[in-house]
């Protein structure tokens, strides 16, 4: 069957059963435009903003176990979607970005509307590809959706000039691909599984410590399992929440620069730390010095072979899929020796006296509304069940103390760039994979303005999310840090002449609730889930200008030197 580019590119979509396509037209994919509105097995979201389509891409790849689609056009198209590319590079999360290019004649001549986006995205792509010829199409785009998802995952981009979209070919898809410089490593060495799971039953102070690699690979239900038969004390990664369950006795909270108490001192003492899908993250551990300085033995499992002893020196190296490392760890454990409760009771003791410093305790007040009081109304109204997207700054750190999560896929930020403007977008992807849930963002109104357009979006598409805006006119998170280290000089972190939220999300079409009050925090939050469930609420809270999010690790401090309220400073 002869097809032409645009086409077959919409066949090749089909067939990777594609249930939405995230995108923004322009001159260069006009003929893949045209193919994908003669057909009705995929649905186009016509976004405002192309950064907008890829982290709504995000989102959705994100809250499920697929691959996210993102459609630009060439130049601009391209580099607006550039952030978005990077910001699923560093969290690790499976896109395709189909980017249109100028006609293959055109290509360095300084066309109009043309940039060379192969080179700009080479180094935060996990790979991308120019299709020069119609004929390569097919294979290609085949090759990018088993990179995407394969391994560990990330976003891959297809740049397909215009007249490649417009030339015809005979339509052939692959069942398979094989790559021969692409092979990831799926199980285990059963040699290091047993020398690790030696080295915990031996432990007398052993610690698990988790990353987003749990979530991606689909391991929670193995993580618990695990876990539970070792006894051992668990801490998730901002990125890795949901992976164990917060309400389970042996977990400890968030680590990292803030995270509990408990969840940091454990890293530090323990004597065997257990690392599953994760990178000792600066953000994470802190001082790589101060972190050396208390003996212990790594365990590291990840697929990424490269990830393994880059930051932090393992003991013990597990190159595997999650997943498949941990269900080869209980095969073992369940056939072999036992933990001996005994052998961690004092650990435990320890470990309980750290929890009892109850670091998440803060004063409530009956005038002003403190942000983690936001938080945890919203884990009660919504009972613990809904998926939350987060931007970046101080909300995104008490969302993550306070909103605690059960189930993997029920937390959407960005970890790795720290990407403001992303909450917005993660949640209509998240929304529109997930129509009947309960989806919140938890924003600043000064992430909320970066990609506040969307709100046209969400009208058009009728998506019933829920922003919850903590609103304390700055920039929380640069005015916190510009208080306590560079001697209370706000310098650009003052955010003057902020529209009037409600009337904005009225003007769009939406709900708009303003809370100036304690007591109106939880009839407000009702009221958007209950007489607004099926309509778009901005939940506008005035929350307390001077709230900081405690604990907190210093830049360049150890895991143990945590300020843990003003008291400290």
């Amino acid at each position: 069957m002869e097809l032409t580019g645009a086409e077959i590119l919409i066949r090749c979509l089909q067939e990777e059963k594609v249930e939405y396509v995230f995108g923004y037209p322009g001159g260069a994919v006009l003929y893949l435009y045209d193919a994908l509105f003669q057909q009705d097995k995929i649905r186009h979201v016509l976004v405002r903003h192309e950064q907008a389509a890829v982290h709504a891409a995000d989102g959705y790849a994100r809250s499920t176990q697929k691959v996210g689609v993102a459609l630009v056009t060439s130049g601009p198209g391209s580099t607006n979607a550039l952030t978005g590319i990077a910001t699923a590079y560093c969290d690790s999360v499976p896109l395709v970005v189909i980017s249109g290019q100028t006609p293959t004649p055109t290509i360095g001549q300084d066309a109009f509307q043309e940039v060379d986006t192969v080179g700009i995205t080479r180094p935060c792509t996990k790979h991308n590809f120019l299709v020069r010829d119609v004929a390569d199409l097919a294979c290609t785009l085949k090759k990018a959706f088993y990179l995407a998802h394969s391994g560990r995952p990330g976003p891959v981009l297809v740049d397909i000039p215009k007249d490649v979209s417009a030339a015809r070919c005979e339509y052939s898809y692959p069942a398979h691909v094989t790559m021969r410089s692409y092979n990831p490593v799926i199980r285990g060495h059963m040699g290091q599984i047993k020398k690790a799971l030696q080295t915990l039953l031996a432990a007398r102070r052993p610690m698990i410590y988790t990353g987003g690699g749990v979530i991606l690979s689909d391991a929670a239900p193995e993580l618990t399992k695990f876990t539970r038969l070792l006894g051992a004390p668990i801490t998730n990664t901002l990125m890795g929440l949901g992976g164990y369950p917060a309400s389970d006795r042996q977990y400890l909270g968030m680590p990292g620069m803030h995270g509990t108490y408990e969840a940091n001192m454990a890293m530090q003492h323990c004597d065997v730390l257990l690392a599953i899908g994760a990178r000792f993250d600066d953000r994470v551990i802190g001082n790589i010095e101060h972190f050396a300085s208390d003996p212990r033995t790594i365990i590291h499992i990840d697929i990424d072979p490269t990830s393994i002893s880059k930051r932090v020196k393992v003991d013990i190296p597990v190159v595997g899929n999650v997943k498949d490392v941990l269900g080869q760890l209980i095969q073992q454990l369940e056939a072999g020796a036992k933990p001996d409760p005994a052998h961690t009771a004092a650990w435990w003791q320890q470990v309980e006296g750290w929890r009892a410093r109850k670091c998440l305790d803060y004063k409530l007040s009956p005038d002003l509304i403190k942000p983690q009081f936001v938080i945890q109304k919203l884990w009660e109204v919504t009972q613990g069940d809904a998926i939350v997207a987060s931007d970046v700054g101080q909300h995104q750190m008490w969302a993550a103390q306070y909103y605690r999560f059960e189930q993997p896929r029920r937390w959407l930020n960005s970890g790795g760039l720290g990407t403001m403007g992303v909450g917005l977008p993660y949640a209509m992807g998240a929304q529109l994979a997930h129509p009947e849930a309960q989806v919140a963002c938890v924003t600043g109104e000064g992430s909320i303005q970066m990609n506040i357009q969307e709100l046209s979006t969400c009208r058009q598409f009728r998506l019933p999310l829920k922003l919850c805006l903590l609103n304390n006119r700055y920039l929380g998170m640069v005015r916190q840090w510009q208080q306590m280290f560079h001697g209370q000089r706000y310098s650009g972190s003052y955010m003057d002449s902020l529209p009037d939220f409600v009337k904005l999300a009225e003007a769009y079409g939406h709900v708009g609730i303003r809370v100036d009050r304690p007591a109106d925090v939880e009839p407000a939050l009702r009221e958007a889930f209950t007489q607004h469930k099926n309509e778009l609420v901005l939940l506008d809270f005035q929350i307390d200008r001077s709230e900081n999010v405690y604990p907190m690790v210093q830049g360049g401090k150890g895991l143990t030197e945590m300020i843990l309220s003003s008291e400290d400073l």
